[in-house]
């Protein structure tokens, strides 16, 4: 029977559609200034990418900081629990979490059953997420798809040492006044967000395997960065930012089975 999961996030929102624990339908547009508008939107898009009415529906299950905004939900669900829950099921190995969205950033630890034992949580200001690497992007006059190619290793690396956004756009400017290369500014921004996630992650006791959600998971040079930091390989799914909706959905599928 068919259920779904709607993800409303800072700065996208994502509705996935199950029927039978298989995906009819995943839609990712942007949220931006109404996120009840976006949900409802989003809800309409993969309707109709699934051949569904909103009546063919059984169960609803929202999450994401928006969540409060979808008054179609049955049930509101926090984030930690639907990218626990989606990572688990798209692989049974995955046993660290790290999501990183458009304004938070959070590690998950799981157990072999996929419930979450530990996790940590960012969400005071936008250090270190999509936002972040927006802001240094736009100070660099360079676009999200430049900041994402790994450098060479031949490349030094510009230190920054503040993680708040403000004050890190600061640093660039004056590095860019200085005079450095705008490849070292980039790696310098990648290894500065890549320190503050992997400081979270010992927090909660990092494990093998490792997947990585949200947004900033299509950032290669990032995710490479992050995987040599730790000294494995990071897992990312084909679509990261679908991973909220999609154990929203799974939960949505549990309630509806009780």
């Amino acid at each position: 029977m068919p259920v779904a999961g709607v993800d409303i996030g800072s700065l996208s929102t994502e509705v996935v559609i199950l029927d039978k624990r298989a995906m009819l339908a995943a839609i990712i547009i942007p949220t931006g200034a109404n996120s009840r508008l976006a949900a409802e939107k989003a809800m309409k898009m993969a309707l109709e990418e699934s051949g569904l009415s909103r009546d063919d529906l059984q169960y609803i299950v929202a999450t994401g900081y928006g969540r409060v905004s979808a008054p179609f939900a049955d049930k509101k669900v926090t984030e930690i629990s639907c990218h626990g829950k989606g990572a688990f099921y798209l692989n049974p190995e995955v046993r660290t979490v790290i999501d990183i969205g458009g304004q938070d950033s959070k590690v998950i630890r799981l157990d072999s059953q996929g419930k979450v034992v530990d996790f940590v949580m960012n969400e005071k200001c936008a250090a270190g997420t999509g936002r972040f690497l927006e802001v240094m992007a736009h100070a660099l006059e360079i676009d999200l798809e430049e900041m994402s190619r790994p450098a060479p290793p031949t490349v030094n690396v510009a230190h920054i040492s503040s993680m708040c956004t403000v004050f890190a756009e600061s640093e660039v400017v004056s590095l860019i006044a200085e005079g450095h290369p705008r490849e070292e500014i980039i790696k310098g921004i990648i290894y500065s967000v890549v320190e503050r996630t992997v400081s979270m992650a010992r927090r909660v006791g990092v494990e093998e395997k490792l997947m990585m959600t949200g947004g900033v998971a299509k950032n290669t040079a990032l995710r490479e960065a992050l995987g040599e930091s730790l000294g494995f390989k990071v897992l990312v799914p084909d679509e990261p930012q679908a991973v909220g909706a999609l154990g929203a959905a799974l939960i949505a599928a549990e309630e509806l089975e009780k």
